[in-house]
């Protein structure tokens, strides 16, 4: 079975679980931590390694989470541990996450521009983001900076990009004078 099935499967019997009892807020919140921890090299590690054995790997996790993760949610993760599917964490967390977002209807849209963004303006590209039909009703907007795009902007969400950058518009203009086509 493919990762991203297996992955799926775990997060949906997760979402399904939390739903039924009234805790999906709380499971949220503790994915998004579950989530934010696996970014850190070590842990990850300690998920994916074949060496380290699962008695080793559910006390460390005991020691981690036990005490401020809800139990429903610490149950999960024994049960991962439990099945041996600990090296899948990251990618169930992810699907829960995504799982969620469509529950919640939330886009997460990636705004970067060159310069910070006056608080105003986000609020008016949020608030037109959230009127369009391409995105779901709630918005959640993660502005980022790189002045290498000097001017306008980027927008990723979904499976959707829009460079409105001028480093972009100057790059098209160059294949476009030198006549090339890629």
């Amino acid at each position: 079975m493919s990762l991203a099935r297996i992955a799926a499967r775990y997060a949906k019997s997760l979402i399904d679980l939390s739903q039924d009892q009234n805790k999906l807020e709380v499971v949220h919140n503790d994915i998004e931590n579950l989530a934010a921890a696996c970014t850190n090299r070590d842990f990850l590690l300690l998920c994916k390694s074949p060496v380290v054995p699962s008695g080793k790997k559910a006390s460390i996790f005991k020691t981690l989470f036990e005490k401020s993760f809800d139990p429903m949610s610490f149950g999960f993760f024994t049960i991962l541990l439990r099945k041996g599917r600990e090296e899948y964490m990251p990618e169930v967390a992810a699907e829960f996450i995504k799982q969620y977002e469509t529950i919640k209807k939330i886009t997460r849209v990636k705004l970067t521009t060159a310069e910070k963004l006056d608080a105003s303006i986000l609020q008016d590209i949020n608030s037109k983001l959230s009127s369009a039909t391409s995105t779901r009703d709630n918005i959640a907007l993660e502005a980022k900076i790189r002045p290498e795009i000097i001017g306008g902007f980027i927008l990723e969400y979904d499976d959707k990009l829009y460079d409105a950058s001028v480093s972009n518009q100057l790059r098209l203009m160059r294949k476009t004078l030198s006549g090339k086509s890629n």
